[in-house]
């Protein structure tokens, strides 16, 4: 299939170009300037791949030129992965970019979507957010709604991708999906080894909030690149949660990933001490979140995602949070 992808350079660029050319489709990636390509060739993507992947030069916030490379690309499938999410994974550093995150995210896709379906576009694929589900009792699924009262922060953000996933999925001359990715790790990501978080936990800058009993849902972002391929090619319009089998506890996987980093165990602190350090979000996200659950994506795109990195070998107990 011809494959347009707006958001070919974010963290899940390299290894979606790279899997989507793997199964031999076609593939134009957005870009803003011919310069931009060179991205992917400083992320990895390997010469044969780049010598195969074609670019179509446009800004998204410039509604004609989008309609333009779209149109002119004539694709049967638009991926959307277009955000602008910080180095770093601070409260400071995600406020300072939440502006032009939620602009690029709500203009710019509103005119990847405009433009495909000016295009005749068969199937429209966007990524959102699988550990925002309403608080409650079991893992979310497809059917849980997003939370839109959480923090402050996240209130904000669970407002976008809810209007993100709506305009998609009211969208009638389009096969609409969905993907809500779990937490990415892996190369590029804040979780990596040599990543913003891992550098955190060394220095004891990233503790268990009061009980750790916030749920975190995980995903390796070669799984994302390999479950978002098998949703364009066979997916079934709508919403699919995208995350590994195993949801766990704060306590338990920043424990665990302190000990794979060999740093020292992560500290502990209040409720109350959250709330002065970080607010909210914080106290939100280390004792409040929701797991999510993958079984539809694994019964309907037979997704495998493998176990989380530095949980293998290891002997931290992490059975499956509930």
């Amino acid at each position: 299939m011809k494959i347009f992808v707006a958001g070919a350079t974010g963290v899940i660029g390299r290894p979606l170009i790279a899997q989507l050319l793997a199964k031999g489709h076609d593939v134009v990636a957005l870009t803003r300037s011919s310069e931009n390509a060179q991205i992917l060739a400083e992320q990895g993507v390997e010469p044969a791949i780049m010598q195969s992947l074609r670019f179509a030069i446009a800004d998204v916030f410039d509604a004609d030129a989008v309609k333009a490379a779209v149109v002119r690309a004539q694709p049967e499938v638009v991926i959307e992965q277009l955000t602008a999410l910080p180095k770093t994974y601070t409260g400071e550093s995600m406020s300072a970019a939440a502006p032009l995150n939620h602009r690029i995210r709500l203009e710019g896709g509103a005119n990847v979507l405009a433009a495909a379906q000016a295009a005749g576009v068969r199937r429209y694929l966007r990524q959102s957010i699988a550990f925002w589900g309403v608080p409650g009792t079991g893992l979310a699924n497809e059917e849980t709604p997003i939370s839109l009262d959480a923090s402050p922060a996240v209130a904000a953000d669970a407002h976008t991708v809810t209007e993100i996933e709506h305009r998609l999925l009211q969208t009638s001359n389009l096969e609409g999906i969905v993907l809500r990715y779990g937490f990415f790790y892996g190369t590029g990501t804040w979780f990596a080894a040599d990543g913003d978080v891992a550098n955190q936990v060394r220095q004891q800058q990233f503790p268990i909030v009061g009980n750790g009993e916030g749920v975190w849902s995980w995903l390796h972002v070669e799984d994302a690149a390999i479950a978002t391929v098998a949703a364009a090619e066979r997916g079934n319009p709508g919403i699919y949660l995208i995350t590994d089998d195993r949801p766990l506890k704060v306590r338990e996987w920043l424990s665990a990933f302190a000990g794979w980093l060999n740093a020292p165990p992560p500290p502990q602190i209040s409720v109350q001490e959250a709330l002065k350090i970080g607010g909210a979000d914080a106290v939100y996200y280390g004792t409040q979140m929701r797991g999510a659950s993958n079984a539809k994506a694994k019964r309907e795109l037979n997704f495998q995602p493998r176990p989380l990195e530095w949980l293998v070998g290891n002997a931290v107990a992490h059975a499956n949070a509930s």
